[in-house]
């Protein structure tokens, strides 16, 4: 059984370490996280081994990043930055009650955690965040670095865009757009298109204001695993 770690040791990392223990597709090693205090400490049963930078010395390991949130949710792309890594060193990670379709495609680095919908010809790309009870529908594209939170139901033909976050309960129109790095708040009904770089929340979804948008050298991150169409 391949060996694999998770970078990060919050919320996230510690829903992924247990979706990982009921795929039992990877042996879980371990969390790296760069917060000292957790340096040989356990979350949840599971050790953290050291700083994120050990993933250049666990050569055979697989490695999947769990990091972010609403306040910063460009921090997976900086760590793929600043990683290097090829997109084989990354594990794609699914809970086995997700439900992905034959003609659905999921990215290296990926999380569908339980419970995930992908109906038909859904393309998710590289390093996403798909959390419990989202349900992504016919032709959908979600774009590198995207967050999809608790709950979220995409109508057919949505694209997010890279880095995009879509907060809990949202609902999004079939055929609209969220661009990069938008974020939508929990709750919302989006109806049209949002522009990059904005937040928008309510029903209907208005613009509340710009987002705390990330460096621009984030902002312009390459699709990992080159463009979804």
């Amino acid at each position: 059984m391949t060996g694999l770690v998770i970078v990060g040791a919050g919320g996230f990392a510690r829903e992924t370490a247990q979706a990982v223990a009921d795929a039992g597709e990877f042996k879980l090693l371990g969390h790296l996280d760069d917060n000292p205090a957790l340096h040989g400490t356990e979350v949840d049963g599971v050790p953290v081994l050291g700083g994120c930078d050990l993933v250049h010395e666990l050569t055979h390991a697989r490695v999947v990043i769990c990091v972010g949130n609403p306040r910063d949710y460009a921090a997976r792309a900086r760590l793929v930055r600043r990683f290097g890594l090829s997109d084989d060193r990354y594990a794609t990670v699914v809970h086995p009650t997700a439900s992905v379709s034959e003609t659905s495609a999921v990215g290296p680095g990926s999380v569908l955690l339980a419970h995930c919908v992908l109906t038909a010809a859904v393309r998710v790309g590289a390093h996403v965040a798909v959390m419990p009870h989202v349900v992504l529908t016919h032709d959908d594209v979600v774009e590198d670095f995207a967050t999809i939170t608790s709950g979220v139901r995409l109508g057919g033909g949505v694209r997010l865009r890279q880095g995009a976050y879509v907060g809990s309960g949202a609902l999004v129109r079939e055929g609209t757009t969220v661009g990069a790095w938008a974020l939508v708040g929990m709750g919302s009904a989006v109806l049209g298109d949002v522009p990059p770089g904005e937040v928008w929340a309510g029903s209907p979804a208005r613009r509340l204001r710009a987002a705390d948008a990330p460096a621009l050298d984030e902002l312009a991150t390459p699709t990992v695993g080159g463009p979804l169409t």
